[in-house]
């Protein structure tokens, strides 16, 4: 690579960083709201509906570049679909532990 294309690398990272911080996107929120304690079922539904809303926000998303909205550009879009991916490899692992837990109760004897 000679110098001309490191500097327009260069140049072209360092706008897509400063983009980044001026439009950062939806983080996804599971904790529980403060006062009453929630249950472990509402607890679950609210990480699902989570989850739902990531990968409903990353697919806009996708649509919107797709369709060549300005409004949308590719970091955006690449930063949802991973947060969208993370999520849900996060709740399919608590799936997964939540079936071999239940297995084992299953299995105990009497």
């Amino acid at each position: 690579m000679n110098n001309i294309n490191m500097n327009k690398a260069l140049i072209e990272m360092q706008r897509m960083a400063a983009q980044a911080q001026i439009q950062p996107t939806k983080s996804i929120n599971i904790t529980p709201s403060e006062g009453s304690p929630q249950s472990f079922s509402e607890l679950l539904k609210t990480a699902v509906d989570s989850v739902n809303e990531a990968q409903t926000l990353s697919g806009k998303l996708k649509k919107s570049f797709e369709m060549g909205d300005p409004k949308v550009d590719l970091p955006q879009v690449m930063m949802a679909s991973q947060k969208a991916g993370v999520a849900f490899k996060g709740m399919l692992e608590v799936r997964n532990q939540l079936m071999q837990a239940y297995k084992d109760v299953m299995s105990m004897p009497v």
